[in-house]
């Protein structure tokens, strides 16, 4: 059975999450999750259907939650925000959708058919409903294959995609690389610094030159020649959808990053933008940051 830590030593592991430790105690990592000014709690849909590959941190036994939604729910109980886990795509209409603040997907492929996990899809229009809603003004957090899912067809990106900023095209072993704060990044993650970490990284294109980049994955650091061929570009960032907020991190392939403490800050940090809990100026910064980039980006004018 396939598993997050396949081909990583325990040793490897054990030192990961030392290195967290020791830099949370050092104060050096984010603070997460900020509550809202008028303490309400805010709710997310977790939505973890998978129409093509399963990762092993959203895959249930029975009707059991799967290991990502379970922290996620945690993180929500201990930070006031309510946490909805689905597999179910028929959520996806304008009236079931009215009652969240942020929509949170890992899935992967085309949500409108049933796919690998049998779950019930996207209804016809659900698509629209997703993209309307968080235009409306709502949030949207991508987690790793977020970018793997409604792939781009045709040479024509897929609005989705434009939405969440970038596309995923492949992935190389898991192993530790070196990531990079952007150097002019206003997000209001309190305390982020530079950092190397074991996970599955993936190779990103068609990305969105409107976003406002948090963290660079430093290509020359890993062991792939494919990957150090390749420009530094963003593994995580923020950009407004309308007068929405979407977040994306290409991070958590891996069980022992969602326990990583530094992990949790950041999707913290984002969520809670993503909830409107925070404001925060996110210029584009995509061409002064990773300008080199600019070969991974976006290349059709379909708007």
């Amino acid at each position: 059975m396939f598993t997050s830590t396949q081909g990583i030593t325990r040793r490897e592991a054990m030192k990961t999450a030392a290195v967290a430790a020791a830099a949370l105690a050092g104060g050096t990592f984010p603070l997460g999750w900020t509550r809202a000014a008028d303490n309400k709690a805010r709710k997310v849909l977790f939505f973890t259907k998978s129409a093509g590959f399963q990762h092993s941190v959203i895959t249930r036994k029975g009707d059991e939650l799967g290991h990502a939604e379970k922290i996620l729910t945690q993180w929500g109980k201990e930070n006031n925000f309510d946490v909805t886990a689905t597999k179910d795509g028929s959520v996806f209409t304008p009236e079931k959708l009215a009652d969240f603040d942020v929509i949170a997907f890992y899935t992967t492929l085309d949500l409108t058919q049933p796919g690998t996990d049998k779950s019930p899809p996207m209804p016809a229009g659900g698509k629209e409903a997703l993209f309307n809603h968080i235009r409306s003004g709502k949030g949207f957090v991508g987690f790793h294959c977020a970018s793997d899912t409604f792939h781009s067809q045709g040479g024509k990106v897929d609005p989705y995609i434009r939405m969440v900023g970038g596309e995923f095209k492949t992935h190389g072993a898991q192993q530790s690389s070196k990531v990079h704060v952007a150097r002019d990044n206003k997000f209001p993650i309190e305390g982020l610094k530079d950092f190397e970490l074991t996970e599955e990284w993936y190779q990103l294109f068609n990305l969105n030159p409107d976003m406002h980049v948090i963290l660079i994955q430093d290509t020359k650091s890993m062991k792939e020649e494919s990957y150090r061929k390749l420009p530094n570009y963003p593994n995580t960032w923020a950009r407004k959808e309308g007068d929405g907020r979407v977040f994306f991190t290409s991070m958590g392939h891996r069980e022992d990053v969602w326990t990583n403490p530094l992990f949790k800050s950041i999707a913290l940090g984002g969520l809670a933008w993503a909830a409107g809990n925070v404001q925060a100026d996110i210029p584009p910064n995509f061409k002064e940051v990773v300008p080199e980039a600019m070969e991974l980006a976006i290349k059709d004018t379909n708007a």
